[in-house]
């Protein structure tokens, strides 16, 4: 039987900063055959935590998919010497909370809308296999930003509304990093509230306000986070699928393209990396699409 952790990685993208990164593996699952959200959802399109450490502490950015991977992620931060830990969520979502268990005895970090979210969402998570049991919550909540020290490390906690209504990103200032959550994936955003479209454009065009060098996100491709990330074109692409799949005409033609075709461009330019997993999400936020226009 597959070992939970048979593929799992960590990378130092940057001294202090580890990518806790497992899946993206072509036609393997790590639960099972059958639907489930961590195999869909997470896996199959690869995912990362990340932990910022500095001397004896560190920020756990993320919980991981499972308890195994959370024990994995802690085990190493206690090896490398650290006491303290402080977790901060990026969403609500299965597989950012999953190991949350694993860090109850720390802080545990969340906006406002983030805990509401999760503890409406708790019977649900309760039945969708793999189940979560316990579901973990955060114990310190947050409106807007928040500023956490990690050692010297200076961590500034941003709430937004990408993807999710209850997003957090870790902007770094000194070393210009965000983290960026969900707010970013490659090779394409996974849409979940179309109503809400235009106010996540908006706030992607907020978010390239930040000066950033470098962007980490939890869903992307394992050579470039490991050798540091993505550039600021990361968000310029998103906006251009945003705006193509969400066109004021009664069928945007990005609707009948291959996600190999739509986002071809930013293929080309380095902006993206094209991976054909993401070709079920593209197919997921065209159908999400048609049948929120067709209710209206």
């Amino acid at each position: 039987m597959t070992g939970m952790l048979d593929d799992f990685r960590i990378f130092e993208p940057y001294p202090g900063i580890f990518a806790y990164y497992d899946g993206r593996i072509a036609g393997k699952r790590l639960y099972s055959e059958g639907p489930n959200w961590l195999d869909d959802g997470a896996f199959s399109l690869g995912i990362a935590s990340y932990a910022i450490v500095d001397g004896n502490e560190a920020l756990v950015y993320d919980t991981h998919i499972s308890l195994d991977h959370a024990r994995a992620i802690r085990a190493h931060l206690e090896g490398l010497g650290v006491a303290k830990i402080t977790v901060v969520l990026s969403h609500f979502h299965n597989d950012h909370i999953a190991g949350n268990e694993v860090f109850a005895d720390c802080e545990i970090v969340a906006n406002s809308a983030t805990a509401s979210l999760l503890e409406a969402e708790k019977p649900r998570i309760a039945t969708r296999l793999p189940k979560i049991e316990p579901v973990v919550m955060p114990n310190t909540l947050f409106d807007g930003t928040l500023t956490i020290t990690v050692g010297s490390r200076v961590v500034e906690l941003h709430e937004f509304n990408i993807h999710s209504a209850d997003a957090t990103v870790l902007w770094l200032p000194k070393e210009r990093l965000l983290f960026a959550g969900d707010t970013l994936e490659d090779t394409v955003t996974y849409m979940t509230d179309p109503a809400a479209l235009p106010v996540h454009l908006d706030e992607l065009r907020r978010l390239s306000s930040f000066p950033i060098a470098k962007i980490l996100p939890c869903h992307g491709d394992p050579d470039r986070i490991l050798t540091g990330g993505y550039e600021p074109s990361f968000i310029d692409a998103t906006i251009r699928y945003v705006e193509a799949m969400n066109e004021d005409v009664a069928e945007p033609e990005i609707w009948n393209q291959a996600l190999s075709e739509a986002v071809g461009q930013d293929v080309k330019s380095g902006a993206l990396i094209y991976i054909p997993a993401y070709e079920e999400v593209h197919a997921s936020n065209i159908a999400l699409l048609k049948a929120y226009r067709d209710k209206a």
